[in-house]
């Protein structure tokens, strides 16, 4: 199945933003959908932002839509999560993972993705 290794998170104050990077490797990065998502001290992991196949389709939590910024590059085999106008509730550890599915496909739950990455810690000060 390959593996996923996030990375870009770290300690922002409120407003700021970072970028999230996600690279994978041993499978074929094109034939897979690519998500975010994230889970705070005592929550349960939510979605956060999913790109499809070939970058034609992306979705978001109404939580982040219009603040964060999904987006691939497979000859880098990387998806990416640009994250602008930060709050203290985006404060979670964040986790990419893969879906295989149809060209135009995405998934918003968590149970549609068969690999994950081991996560990456994003805090934000208000």
């Amino acid at each position: 199945q390959g593996q996923l290794v996030e990375s870009g998170g770290g300690l922002v104050q409120a407003v700021g933003s970072l970028r999230l990077s996600c690279v994978a490797s041993g499978r074929t990065f094109s034939g897979y959908a690519m998500g975010w998502f994230r889970q705070a001290s005592g929550k349960e992991r939510e979605f956060v932002a999913t790109i499809s196949r070939n970058g034609g389709v992306t979705y978001y939590a109404s939580s982040v839509k219009a603040r964060f910024t999904i987006s691939r590059d497979d000859a880098k085999n990387t998806v990416y999560l640009q994250m602008n106008s930060l709050k203290a509730e985006d404060t979670a550890v964040y986790y990419c993972a893969a879906a295989a599915v149809p060209v135009n496909g995405i998934r918003s739950g968590p149970d549609g993705y068969d690999s994950w990455g081991q996560g990456t810690q994003v805090t934000v000060e208000s």
